[in-house]
């Protein structure tokens, strides 16, 4: 199936200079993807099937270097989207993070302190939105004390058009910020509990449109509602715990 989309995505030709096309890379990266080993794994030609064992495989060196160009990196951006981007509007969307942990003494100097299920952690978070149907309309990796409430506005940017109706989020996420990004998008209503809790006032700050409608919503005499959204925002929890169940999963960052 990726070998047809990616055949399919109509890519521009590779420059002559090179001997393996950006396709070719993108083909070697999947391939330690799959089987969730290093991509220096995947460009030993034992790790291949036996009819594929001529084909012409890059060093590591070279899949390092490639991996991060402008071309390989708009194909895989291209392939993502065209397999977990949503296709049709939808009008119920989730967003959350997910840890991605790493040992107590790392030697990595990007990696961050922050909070993390259960407690505080070192490593790294995927920050995704995700539609009820599955599909992701975007997603972030950033170190684990990047505010989850600054990375959800940067998914709200770069959300495509189908993004509109509702999104749904833990009170974590009541930002005045966030529900003015909802709000200049016109079409979108971020769903939140209040982080102060339903006792308290507002402040003295000016709020947003789309909190106060928020607020509205959820501590009406009536929120069923936007009691059933919140509800309904634990798929995305699920969602997080399939990814872990698999051997290229989200349970932890690999050894390499």
């Amino acid at each position: 199936m990726i070998l047809d989309l990616i055949a399919n995505l109509g890519h521009a030709p590779t420059s002559a200079r090179f001997q393996l096309s950006d396709l070719d890379i993108v083909k070697v990266y999947y391939w330690s993807a799959i089987f969730d080993r290093p991509v220096s794994w995947a460009c030993r030609r034992e790790n291949w099937p036996i009819h594929l064992r001529s084909t012409p495989l890059p060093s590591p060196s070279t899949m390092s270097r490639r991996l991060r160009s402008g071309r390989v990196v708009a194909l895989l951006d291209a392939l993502g989207q065209r397999v977990t981007a949503p296709q049709q509007p939808g009008l119920f969307w989730m967003v959350d993070g997910k840890s991605l942990q790493i040992g107590g003494c790392p030697k990595d100097r990007q990696d961050g302190y922050g909070r993390a299920a259960g407690g505080k952690a070192k490593g790294y978070k995927l920050h995704a939105l995700i539609g009820d149907n599955g599909s992701i309309a975007a997603w972030r990796i950033a170190t684990m004390n990047k505010d989850e409430r600054v990375m959800a506005r940067r998914l709200l940017k770069g959300a495509p058009q189908a993004v509109v109706g509702y999104v749904a989020a833990d009170a974590n996420y009541d930002s005045n910020k966030l529900h003015r990004e909802c709000d200049n998008r016109g079409n979108l209503q971020l769903i939140s509990p209040r982080r102060c809790g339903p006792d308290n006032g507002t402040g003295h700050r000016k709020q947003t449109a789309g909190r106060l409608r928020c607020i509205a919503l959820t501590e009406s005499p009536h929120p069923a509602f936007a009691q059933k959204l919140l509800e309904d925002r634990a798929e995305i929890e699920r969602r997080f715990g399939h990814q872990t169940t698999w051997g290229g999963g989200l349970s932890s960052l690999p050894a390499w």
